[in-house]
């Protein structure tokens, strides 16, 4: 499972992926339901079907039909696509991330967010990461 972290997805694929890790479960036709500009039927149940192959998503037979599930923790496939963004857009530097996020935010960090922050630095200056 963890090799299929790693692989990339493309956007249709993606937006499968983030219709299960917002509903939790769904069958073919509940995915389908809430995708934006919807393929077919038959094309919904082939990328699931590849996505189940890659080992994104996993399926069990509900009656008549098949209910998918993310095959992977949410932590992980957010760590995973974070890594990817970051190894991309930052030339692989959390700082500059961080940065640029910071930047973008449409809004002041309150002083909970900036003592969080400060306690997530202190955390790995400890641990020595």
């Amino acid at each position: 499972m963890s090799d299929a972290i790693g692989i990339q997805l493309g956007r249709r694929e993606r937006q499968i992926v983030e219709v299960l890790y917002r509903l939790g479960k769904a069958s073919v036709a509940e995915v389908l339901a809430n995708l934006p500009d919807p393929p077919s039927y038959s094309a919904v149940r082939g990328m699931l079907s590849l996505l189940e192959e890659k080992g994104f998503v996993r399926h069990k037979r509900d009656g008549m039909k098949y209910v998918y599930t993310p095959a992977i923790a949410p932590s992980k496939a957010r760590q995973s696509a974070l890594r990817q963004l970051v190894s991309t857009f930052f030339e692989g530097s959390p700082l500059a991330a961080a940065a640029a996020l910071l930047e973008m935010s449409d809004h002041q960090l309150s002083a909970e967010e900036r003592e969080q922050l400060s306690a997530l630095i202190a955390r790995r200056e400890k641990e020595g990461l």
